[in-house]
């Protein structure tokens, strides 16, 4: 059970991160109209956990898993500087950087991770982790299962854009909830194929993302960071 207790604590929203303060252009896509209901929210959010992190972010995210157990240093690292290299505007890559080092820091001071044998050593080497790379090291080192560890991740990233859209459009919270229900169901199915789909199948390409995270870094009335 320990490794499901681990796992619950990573996927929390109370992990202090800053998850919270961003929107990853949802908050411009409100602004726009494009995001106006729980429907559009809906159809927003779901293409985004399909096509872009349930068809990158998690796939890379299991294969980092894999080069941590592994300890394949090199792996990590070049899947690390994939994912930055892979954010599309400055607040993007702000983001993943400011939550994979607060990640960081978080793990490499709790016992329970630092007192694992070389785990807290092999992180510190990492000048500039995205979160991840510090996620992924976490949910390696307690020994997490690859399908429930992708399960969790796709949830936290689900539910801070519900979070997100509630604020925003604003969305009552039943309205979230539903939300959460509905797509939550697709995280199996997501994470199944994320963890099968090779690297020359992983893309990201969603050019809605990219406008609304590009339009939201000169949008003059913000809440969100990103």
């Amino acid at each position: 059970m320990l490794p499901l207790i681990r796992l619950l604590q990573l996927a929390s929203p109370t992990l202090p991160v800053g998850a919270y303060t961003y929107s990853q252009g949802l908050e411009w896509a409100v602004e726009a109209g494009v995001v106006r209901d729980e429907a559009s929210a809906r159809r927003w959010i779901g293409d985004l956990l399909e096509w872009s992190v349930g068809a990158f972010e998690a796939p890379l995210v299991a294969a980092l898993m894999r080069a941590w157990a592994e300890a394949d240093e090199a792996e990590v690292r070049r899947l690390d500087a994939d994912f930055t290299a892979s954010r599309e505007t400055s607040e993007l890559r702000a983001e993943t950087l400011q939550m994979g080092h607060s990640l960081s820091r978080l793990l490499t001071g709790l016992d329970a991770y630092a007192g694992l044998p070389g785990w807290r050593a092999r992180l510190e080497a990492l000048p500039e982790p995205s979160f991840p790379t510090s996620w992924s090291a976490a949910a390696a080192a307690w020994q997490v299962p690859p399908d429930m560890a992708l399960a969790a991740y796709l949830w936290s990233w689900l539910e801070n854009q519900v979070m997100a859209a509630v604020k925003l459009v604003p969305l009552g919270q039943s309205a979230g909830q539903r939300l959460l229900a509905g797509l939550g169901e697709r995280i199996p199915e997501v994470a199944a194929r994320a963890l099968r789909l090779p690297e020359e199948e992983w893309s990201n390409f969603t050019p809605g993302l990219a406008i609304a995270a590009s339009s939201h870094e000169t949008q003059y009335s913000r809440l969100f960071r990103s």
